[in-house]
């Protein structure tokens, strides 16, 4: 069953910034583009464990801040030619609140 959770407010993340939560034993990463659009992974770099939120945002990408692997936030996918991918969580921003929701499985 898919369940919709409100994460924070939009003027809460900053410009290519980031925040965390916690969904059960997840722990989640919510990331703001330079375009506005808002992204949502899982906040572990397939690699070493890294924690994505201390990564650089850099298009629609964030780099691990431990080996600085690319990490696609759209697909989840890693950059070449480095393997891997973390789980994408589908978000939805309110436009009249601002409100931002993920979706979780």
């Amino acid at each position: 069953m898919l369940t919709k959770m409100k994460v924070a407010q939009l003027q809460e993340i900053d410009e290519q910034g980031a925040r965390t939560l916690e969904a059960g034993d997840k722990e989640i990463a919510v990331f703001r583009l330079s375009d506005g659009s808002i992204r949502a992974i899982e906040n572990r770099c397939p690699h070493k464990g890294g924690r994505l939120s201390e990564g650089m945002v850099c298009g629609s990408s964030v780099h691990c801040p431990l080996h600085d692997w690319k990490i696609d936030l759209l697909t989840g996918r890693v950059q070449e030619p480095d393997h891997g991918v973390v789980t994408v969580y589908e978000t939805e921003v309110d436009a009249e609140t601002g409100s931002i929701y993920i979706t979780l499985d």
